[in-house]
């Protein structure tokens, strides 16, 4: 059960709040939709709810606020907007990167594509996914650990009638098994035909809470399409038969020969015109405008809802007073339900809805088979008789007109989807689970290799043309780092691959709708330092072998001696690129940016080092010579294997201008993350 109270967005300068105190229910076992049309708070709303925009008011979602659950991926599956992926990241690879951070085993991520229906695509890229596949991805990821709780945002917005129908189909099914649903449409047919409960909103404001029967009745006003060479005389004949018969009927004149007869039935107005040789071109039941009060948003919505298919035109059929209310009482208790023409809803709950589910007992939550959009429904019920219809049908099933939901037989009903097998999540996180997904986040697309590959070309080939020239130290030779460049291409590659660890997190946020495991935690930090450490130790290395190999193959081994120091010159190179990529993590994630982040390294050397080189060489009394001396007097014991002299070269690389700079940014650059990271926790 989801209880919003007060939900009040931060206004806008001199704008008013784009949501102002908007309180509701949603509860369990059924599916609550938020109406209303662009720019009503739908999506803040959302945002609001899952605490991923400041504001005011509080959300439960089954008596807890969402900071207070542990588990909050466990808890509430989210879908808002697009999936949130890197371009490049496959289907699979993608599910199984989410299911490294919210702690679930990498098989869930084929049972949840097997549910959806994308197996078969499950090696495709993200940026190729047309926007039905699309949404099934995001609701895949939505589901992956088995929440209660569903949250999207426009789920069927851009989709066809048929991908429309699956949708809401696998919704029913959540509810059906005791989870909550909310959605927002800005269509109120959709909004009738699928929900249990409709929320209006206007101008950020509830302007009605009701359930969908209610809303049919009051907010979507039924009528009757009629076009005749004679409208005015048959206009008139209408209103006189009403005012007789003491009827409330309201004809209301369009544009050409149409008339719009609101209050009364195609059998009555056919029999009127009937009677008095008046010839009908067109005579339809329609759902039209949600009454004369009804904003300019609704009214575009439900006429943009109508343009998306064929004229409507369809044969006179009588429908009962009270039928509308009778389909939503069946479909709340898991029957059949109907539709009218296309894009018309009635106050069902869902066209998904089969007799399967009023026949079958309701089994354990979760326990279910699979049925795969587009193919054969492998429940018994299914292929007993049961089919998936095609385009043409699904289309035609849309433009039938309403009739009683008793007298539809069972084989035109779709068999509700089946969810993914339940699955438990660790109780508490996992030391590994940030490692695990960080190492399928990097290795998940080829950024990294093509950059270490590059770099590895770059540095070789530099060493190459440097030897030929001449004049440069061993030392630069063997890193490939001429004296114009600030940093070696090694140092550059690596703090471009931890600029982009943190980088892609607020590019391609794909972790944003998770509190759980918020790009700025420092489990998730401490990762990407670790994953990119471990990156950039074996990029220095390989660049050395490479650039010493090709000094071999070209010049003999005159240049491919090792330098007798090369303990000292091996730890001072580790500590450059490795800070490096420990700058480009620490930037990247403080600024949100990838460029910051790779900025702020090359702002080492160029910035940061004339600095301290003018402190350290400027006039003073007494300087720091002769300090690794008095380190190693210092350290008097002899260390385990020698320990001593990695200290003194950690030392030595920290009294270098380069390693002092170096140093000073990543300290300067680590407080300031752990300085916004407990801000934020405050707040």
């Amino acid at each position: 059960m989801i209880q919003a109270i007060g939900l009040t967005s931060d206004p806008r300068k001199d704008l008013p709040p784009a949501v102002d105190d908007v309180s509701f229910e949603a509860r369990a076992g059924r599916v609550t939709a938020l109406l209303g049309g662009p720019g009503a708070g739908k999506t803040t709303v959302l945002r609001l709810m899952l605490e991923l925009q400041r504001g005011r008011g509080v959300t439960y979602f089954r008596g807890r606020p969402l900071h207070r659950i542990a588990h909050p991926s466990r808890e509430v599956g989210v879908l808002l907007g697009d999936v949130p992926g890197h371009p490049a990241r496959t289907v699979r690879g993608h599910l199984r990167m989410l299911c490294a951070a919210a702690g679930v085993p990498a098989r869930r991520a084929d049972e949840v594509l097997e549910v959806v229906g994308l197996v078969s695509l499950r090696d495709e890229r993200l940026s190729t996914l047309s926007r039905g596949i699309d949404r099934r991805l995001g609701l895949a990821c939505a589901l992956l650990t088995d929440p209660h709780t569903l949250v999207l945002d426009d789920p069927t917005s851009g989709l066809s009638t048929r991908e429309k129908r699956w949708m809401h189909g696998m919704l029913r099914a959540h509810v059906a098994h005791g989870g909550t649903v909310l959605l927002t449409t800005p269509d109120p047919k959709e909004a009738a035909r699928t929900a249990d409960q409709v929320v209006t909103l206007e101008r950020g404001r509830v302007v009605a809470d009701q359930e969908a029967a209610d809303f049919a009745r009051t907010r979507l006003r039924p009528r009757v399409a009629v076009r005749t060479p004679h409208a005015p005389r048959l206009a008139t004949l209408l209103t006189k038969e009403a005012r007789a018969t003491h009827r409330s009927v309201e004809v209301v004149r369009e544009s050409g020969n149409r008339l719009s007869v609101y209050g009364s039935t195609c059998a009555d107005v056919g029999e009127t015109a009937f009677r008095n040789g008046i010839p009908v071109h067109q005579l339809a039941d329609e759902v039209g405008d949600m009454g004369p009060r009804a904003s300019a948003t609704a009214d575009r919505s439900a006429d943009e809802a109508r343009a998306d298919v064929a004229p409507q035109r369809k044969a006179a059929v009588s429908r009962p007073e009270g039928s509308r209310e009778q389909a939503a009482t069946r479909a709340g208790s898991g029957g059949p339900t109907r539709t009218t023409d296309a894009g018309t809803a009635t106050s069902s709950a869902t066209e998904s809805a089969t007799s399967s589910t009023a026949s079958t007992p309701v089994r354990k939550r979760r326990q279910r088979s699979v049925t795969a959009p587009g193919t054969e429904a492998r429940t018994p019920q299914a292929r007993s008789g049961d089919r998936q219809r095609t385009e043409p049908e699904a289309e035609a099933s849309d433009t039938t007109p309403l009739r009683r939901a008793a007298d539809a037989p069972s084989a035109e009903l779709d068999a509700l989807p089946e969810l993914p097998p339940p699955i438990s999540v660790r109780p508490a996180p996992s030391p590994l689970r940030p490692l695990r997904y960080e190492l399928r986040r990097a290795a998940g697309v080829g950024t990294g290799f093509v950059t270490c590959g590059a770099v590895l070309l770059v540095s070789a080939v530099t060493a190459v043309l440097l030897a030929r020239v001449g004049h440069t130290p061993r030392p630069r030779l063997m890193a490939g780092w001429p004296q114009q460049l600030p940093l070696p291409p090694a140092a550059l590659g690596a703090g471009l691959l931890g600029a982009l660890a943190f980088g892609d997190e607020f590019r391609h946020p794909a972790l944003a709708a998770d509190r759980g495991t918020v790009p700025r935690r420092l489990g998730l930090l401490a990762a990407k330092l670790l994953v990119t450490t471990a990156t950039a130790l074996l990029l220095a290395v390989l660049t050395l072998g490479c650039d010493i190999e090709m000094l071999y193959l070209v010049y003999g081994r005159e240049l491919a001696e090792v330098p007798s120091d090369w303990l000292s010159l091996t730890a001072s190179w580790f500590g450059l690129v490795v800070g490096c990529a420990w700058a480009g993590v620490l930037a990247a994630g403080l600024f949100r940016s990838t460029t910051a982040g790779l900025a702020a390294v090359v702002a080492v050397p160029v910035a940061v080092v004339p600095v301290v080189q003018k402190i350290v060489e400027g006039p003073s009394v007494r300087t720091a010579a002769g300090f690794p001396l008095r380190i190693r007097e210092l350290l008097l014991n002899q260390w385990p294997f020698g320990g001593e002299r990695y200290v003194e070269a950690a030392a030595r690389l920290i009294a270098q201008p380069v390693g002092g700079a170096l140093t000073l940014s990543l300290a300067a650059l680590l407080g300031a993350f752990f300085f916004t990271t407990l801000r934020g926790k405050v707040r």
